[in-house]
Parts: structure tokens; sequence; C-alpha cells
């Protein structure tokens, strides 16, 4: 009723009956296409948010008055008006901003999950029927919009199930005689004009076709150190073992050159070699697969000569993560020991073989950080948890506990790792920086070594000659020991790396660290560490590919700029700036890279030195994207305060002065792009609005004759008709966060909310167009970006972190 109303209103201040129909078609309400469950939500929602539907009304009724009065200008010509008319005085009264911030959804400000297995969305507008059609449509179209559509061609009404909710879909709509496609999402209308060439020809009919090419996993940048342990180690091939997101890594540093399991479809939490030091075990979390089908953590046993899986074990069994595992060791390896992150933390042993389980036991309510069998007796099994080691002894299907004992000795707050001696003794390390030797088998400390680190001991390596090596948190110390706990050598790992979380002997006398910033590094004791694997250390956004050179540049927010090489896969500089960033954009010269951040500053780096060339703040909030235009001289600044900020860029993009402020759109800006010859940006925004402004004037482009047979230099807005076959059956907006076309035109590639880089024929006109799926994300994805010969693909994970760099084959 409050969107009849407020229609109401709008024809009484405005004498346009198109208007009024307009805004009351039932066809273009959210109720009309929602299911009962759908409806009940929503009416839940108007309940509590009473206030806030009030506010909207006023913010819909004041875009709509905005538009009028553009109208009003444009009709009465520019710099001739007389008084002011009547809508400017309605205007003087009303919300300066069409939509309130604290209203908007959270999604763009990065507030996702670490996976797909929670719900995450929120919808564009809370207040779906108050006149949200006004909102988004331009002013042009809204006569012919409420006079009907009695000339259009539209396809045959069906319902599909959506990822994440089942709803009613409507079918997209072709008017052959005004030349424009419309599609809905979440029953909102999306109007995208198609060029003349297509008007003739054009058919919601015809079948879009697979692309020709596909993609191959190529490299994977970055390691999950922030919150995992155990999780590096050196295989006979001379490959280290690794993961970040759902993809195990085995990388072969002396050969530059990267394998990778992909048997997994969510983030990979723990890892284990088995004694034969060829099978691999690897658990996962729990996660939501796209249709909304629940996927269940298990663990995976798969051959790391061959990739192939071999036994996939506890599927249905463990209830949130697999967070340790551990094969035995005095029986060739038979058993297999997991840990599920459940409130009890169940600690369970497998045949794993036959996958079967032989006993289970709750380990407690701490949480559980390593789990070990003691290396000669496969019926006994070691924790570390947060308060005490703790042994578990098996005696067919049961498993009996007994309590680490400090006796004397200081109690530590948590025990954070453990590993055995050559003779049976287990060795702990713990959050006072001590080490402590139990004797074979006990549950007493026989000597301890107090003060080996200053704050915690992360991890803990028997060399082969029987020496230890301990890593340390707060000091970052790296130190060798010899058989009698005696400090030998030292070294420290640089700060920007962070401190020490996992370490594996590599072959002579080096050895490999991995960090808690996602960093692994060797060195040796008679040298120093350098970095082999880096990544960032927050949620990641951030990514362009350089204009005529293999490299390409990332930013997150954990505010580190990379600026890549592709031939070694490693970072050129690396630029730590004061703010967390959400874009990055080249420059056509390449000479600079601009920078937006999520505290509404911008800034520019040199791409030769990282020098700061130039900084800026527009705004008080994220900025969503920056681009230049194909000819160099303007910069188009997209904000999350609904606003693009355009610049004039001289001296080959070490100055800038600003154009203008393009003022329209009704939501924060989420993409845009350039026209070929720099005179025009096409943008989109969150309630999915498609605008167009002239770039000299920073003018909204309402005539629909003036845009539709433009030549778009990049293709990264994902609403348009070039764009419209990307989006599935029951898309509700958010679910591509990114899409980007091939240089040659030939492909599109997207980025969506569940863990998938998809890849489309382009252009991609049809509904519902055919794609290849690809995994390995275990987050949403947030950007993709082809190299610029098309050779590659690049693309970013958010909470997951991880950088996937796809050969185009």
């Amino acid at each position: 009723m409050m969107a009849e109303n407020g229609a109401s209103s709008f024809g009484s201040l405005y004498d346009n009956t198109s208007l009024l129909q307009y805004c009351n078609d039932d066809n273009l309400s959210a109720s009309s296409s929602m299911e009962v469950d759908d409806r009940l939500s929503y009416l839940e929602q108007r309940v509590q948010l009473q206030e806030d539907e009030i506010q909207l009304l006023k913010a819909a009724l004041a875009d709509v008055l905005r538009r009028l009065s553009s109208y009003e200008e444009q009709s009465q010509g520019f710099g001739k008006r007389g008084g002011p008319t009547k809508v400017r005085q309605i205007l003087q009264a009303l919300p300066s901003k069409p939509f309130c911030n604290g209203y908007l959804p959270q999604k763009r400000m990065g507030g996702y999950p670490s996976s797909p297995s929670s719900p995450k969305k929120e919808m564009v507008l809370s207040g779906k029927s108050l006149g949200r059609s006004c909102s988004i449509e331009r002013l042009s179209s809204l006569k012919r919009e409420g006079s009907g559509d009695s000339r259009s061609r539209t396809t045959s009404s069906s319902s599909s199930s959506s990822g994440k909710k089942d709803c009613k879909t409507k079918e997209p709509v072709f008017s052959a005689d005004d030349g424009y496609v419309k599609m809905f999402l979440r029953g909102r209308p999306i109007t995208m004009h198609l060029p003349d060439g297509l008007k003739g020809s054009y058919s919601l009919e015809t079948k879009a076709q697979l692309p020709e090419q596909k993609l191959k996993l190529q490299w994977v940048y970055g390691y999950r150190g922030r919150d995992c342990r155990s999780n590096l180690y050196l295989l006979p091939t001379g490959e280290i073992v690794y993961f970040i997101a759902s993809v195990v890594v085995l990388y072969n540093v002396e050969e530059e050159q990267q394998r990778h399991y992909l048997g997994h479809n969510d983030d990979v939490k723990c890892l284990a070699v088995h004694p034969d030091m060829v099978t691999i075990a690897t658990g996962q979390v729990a996660g939501t697969s796209k249709d909304g089908k629940q996927l269940p953590p298990h663990v995976r046993v798969w051959d790391s000569v061959s990739l192939n899986t071999l036994h996939v074990v506890g599927m249905g069994v463990f209830d949130r993560a697999v967070t340790c595992v551990g094969f035995s060791k005095s029986n060739g390896g038979t058993h297999l020991c997991a840990v599920d992150d459940a409130n009890d933390h169940i600690m369970s042993v497998w045949e794993w073989q036959k996958e079967k389980k032989l006993a289970e036991v709750k380990c407690s309510n701490d949480s559980v950080l390593s789990a070990n069998f003691h290396p000669m007796d496969s019926n006994l099994i070691l924790t570390s948890r947060e308060i005490s080691p703790q042994l578990l002894d098996r005696e067919d299907s049961t498993l009996t506990k007994r309590q680490g004992l400090f006796d004397k000795h200081e109690k530590p707050k948590y025990v954070l790792c453990i590993a055995f001696a050559e003779n049976g003794d287990a060795i702990t390390g713990d959050s006072s920086g001590n080490m402590c030797i139990w004797g074979k088998g006990g549950n007493r400390i026989s000597h301890a070594v107090p003060g080996a680190h200053e704050g915690g001991i992360f991890a803990l390596c028997v060399l082969k000659d029987g020496t230890l090596v301990s890593g340390g948190g707060k000091d970052r110390r790296v130190v060798l020991w010899d058989r009698d706990y005696q400090q030998q050598q030292e070294l420290e790992v640089p700060e920007m790396f962070g401190p020490v979380r996992s370490l594996a002997e590599g072959k002579s006398d080096s050895l490999f660290v991995g960090t808690t910033r996602n960093a692994i590094l060797q060195g040796s004791f008679s040298g120093e560490l350098s970095p082999i694997v880096q990544g960032h250390m927050d949620e990641l956004w951030g990514l362009d590919s350089h204009p005529s050179m293999e490299q390409f540049v990332t930013c997150g927010h954990d505010k580190v700029v990379h600026l890549w090489d592709m031939a070694t896969h490693k970072p050129l500089w690396t630029k730590v700036i004061e703010d967390g960033a959400r874009s990055a954009g080249f420059h056509p010269s390449g000479s600079v890279v601009a920078v937006g951040t999520v505290t509404a500053r911008w800034l520019v780096l040199d791409t030769e030195t990282a020098d700061l060339v130039s900084v800026h703040t527009d705004g008080n909030e994220i900025i969503s994207n920056v681009k230049y235009s194909p000819d160099g001289n303007y910069l188009a600044v997209g904000s999350h305060d609904n606003f693009i900020y355009v610049y004039a860029v001289t001296e080959n993009g070490k100055k800038y002065s600003r154009v203008g402020k393009c003022t329209g759109h009704s939501s924060f800006v989420t993409h845009l792009d350039w026209s070929k010859d720099s005179k025009y940006i096409v943008s989109n925004s969150g309630d999915y609005e498609i605008l167009y402004w002239n770039s000299s004037n920073c003018k909204q482009v309402t005539n629909a004759d003036t845009v539709r047979n433009l030549e778009w230099a990049s293709s990264t807005c994902v609403l348009g008709i070039g764009v419209f076959g990307i989006w599935p059956d029951g898309a509700d907006g958010t679910d591509i966060n990114a899409v980007c076309s091939s240089h040659d035109r030939k492909l599109l590639a997207t980025a969506d909310d569940f863990g998938k880089v998809q890849l489309f024929s382009n252009p991609c006109c049809q509904p519902r167009a055919p794609s290849y799926s690809y995994g390995g994300h275990s987050s949403h994805v947030t950007n993709v970006a082809f190299l610029h010969d098309d050779t590659q693909l690049l693309s970013t994970g958010g909470k997951d972190m991880s950088l996937l760099q796809w050969r185009v084959v």
C-alpha cells in the first residue's frame, strides 16, 4: 500500500498518468513474483523496519522528483530557466541522498563469510515495492513502460530454483519495435538497448554456443598460513605440498612448476603425508553448493603422483570442518585420525582404505590444534590443545584419554604444537615460549627448555639428523637445537612476512618456513630466508592486468599492493599503504596504476618505482572502481556514495584535475566502462541501474539512440545487452561480482559468489547462455582479468585470499 500511496503522491505532484501506471504496474512489483515463503519473509521485514520503509518512500520520491527536475531543465534549455519550478521547491525539503548509507546492503562492503556455506545476501533494497521501478528506469522510458508492452514478444513463463532460495523467475521480454530487451533480477526490470545491427535478427529463442577455448589452472599464488597449521611438507619428488582455498598445491621450487589437486569443493583446512611419502590426506570444511545442497566436510585421500583420489573418508560423519588429520606410522600408515571442529571436537580413527571408522571420542571443548599418531605405537595418539597435551590410547573400538601433567613446571595457557624425537619422546611448544619434552608414551615432563622463544612457539620440526628446529611467533625466530636441546643457530623471519606458522626440512641443509602472513620462505642457517610464495592476508578485490606487459596488480583489505611478474610468479614490488584497498586500474601507457581504497581515498603509484605520484579523496565511502579512459586523458572513480568522479589526466598519468561528478545513481556504483572514443561512460549500481554519461561534462545521457551503437573499450559492467546471458535462473543481482571480456572479444569470464569462474562466448546476448565452470576458489570470486594477449586469465578470491592464474587453451 505504501508503494501505491507513494505513486499517488507522484501523480499529484506531476500530472502524468503513464507515470502512475508505471509505478502501479503489478508485473513490476516484488510481491507478485514471490513465493509464499518470500511473502512471509517480506511482511516480517516490513513490520520490523517500518520506519526505514517510510524513509525509503521519501527517498524514492526524491529520486523521481530529481529526474523530473532534470527533464524540466532539458525542456526549458540550459541556462534559460526562469524562477524555481514546483519540483525544485519540493526538492529543497527532501533528503540530499536517495538512500541512506546505513540501509544499503553490506555485501559490497566486504561483509562476506569465509566460504559460500553461510547466508550472506541482503536484498539490495529491503523496501522492495516502494515505487522501485521508478528509480531504476530513465525518465525517457517511463511513458513507454507505463503504457504497457502490447507490441513486445515474450517467451513462455517458467519458474526456476536459485542457489539461495526458490523464487519464480520472470522471463525476459524483447521489443522488436523499440529495440530493447528487458530482463528481471528479483522481479526488478532492467532495460538493455540493442545495437541497430542486432535489431532485425535478434531473437530470445536463439541458443548461445559454448566458447571454443577452455581454461586450465596454471598457477596458484598464496598460501594459507594465517589460521592453519602443519600444512607444509617436502615430498620425494622435490615438490613442497601446501594448500590455499580449495586447491592443494604441489610446487617444485627448483623447476618452478606447479601441479594442483582439485578434488575439494570448499576450504581445505588440514593436510597429512602418509609414511610412504606418496599418499596424502586433506580435510575440508562444510559448504553449500550453487543449487543450495549441503556439501558435508570430509577427508580425501589421494595419490600425489597421479593426483587421483583414492578414498573419501567420513562423508556425512563430520559436522562442521575437519581441522586435523594424521596417518599412523608404526603399522605402515593403515590408520587415519581426524578431528571434527564441532563443539565437542570429536576425534575419530579410521581404517582409511576400507573407509571404516574404528573408534571415536570427545577430545574437549577446547580447540584441538594438532593430532598425531605416536611413531612407535599405532594405538597411541597425541593431540595439542589449548590447555594441555592429551594422550589417547586405543583399544579395539575405545579411546581412553590421559591429560598431560605439568607438575612443578609452569602450566601455559596454550599448547600450540607437537613433534616427536628419534627415541619416541614427545616435544611440545607452548604460548609461554617453553619447550617441554615428555617421556616416550608418558604424560609427565622429563625435561623442559624454558624461554626458548619470546612469546609462543608456533612450529616444531625434527630433522633427519635428530636435531630440532623451532619457530617463534612474537620473536619470528627460527632456532636450531641439538639432540640435548642446546641452542646452536638461529634465523629471523623479516617482519613483513610475519610469525612462523609451519616448518619443513628441505634438501641438504635447506629449510622451508610457512608464515602467518601467507608466505613461504626458503633458506638455511648458513644463509638467510627469502620468499618463494607470497600472497595477500585479507579480503582481496583489486585486480588489473598491464596493458602491454606480462604483469598485473592486486590489492586488498590488508593494505598491500603487489605488482606481479608472470614469468617468475613473484612481486616486482610490494607497497604497503595506509588504508585497505578495493580497486586498481592501469593507465593505458602502463606508467602508473591507480588504487581505490575503502576510506574514499585513491592514489596513484609509479609502476617502475612504486613511488606515490598522487593522492586524492572523493566522498567518504569505498572507491569501488578506478578506470582510465582508452586515450589516457581521463580517470573515472566510482564510489559507494553513488557518484562517479571524473578527472582530467595529464603528463602521462602524473597530474590530475577534477572535471566533475556524475550524479544520478540511486545506489553505490559497482562497475563502469569507457567507450572506445573516450567520450562516454556506462555504469552499474547496487540497485541494478544502467546509466550512461558524457565524460566531458559529467551529464547523464538519457537518449537511447545516442548510446545503443557505441563501441565499448572493455566489458566489466555486469548489466548490459552484451553480458545479458551470464545471469542464471533465480539470480538475485549480486551473484556475479565481476565480468571481463578478452581483448579479441571472443571470450567472457565471470566471477561469482559460489567460488566459480565461468567462461562464456562473447558477446553473451542470449538468456541463460551455456558456460564452462571452474573451481579452485573456496569463497566468493571477486574479480577476473585477461592478460593483454589473452593467453591467461586471472581471478581473485575474497575471503580465501587466493589468486589463480588460468591458461586459455
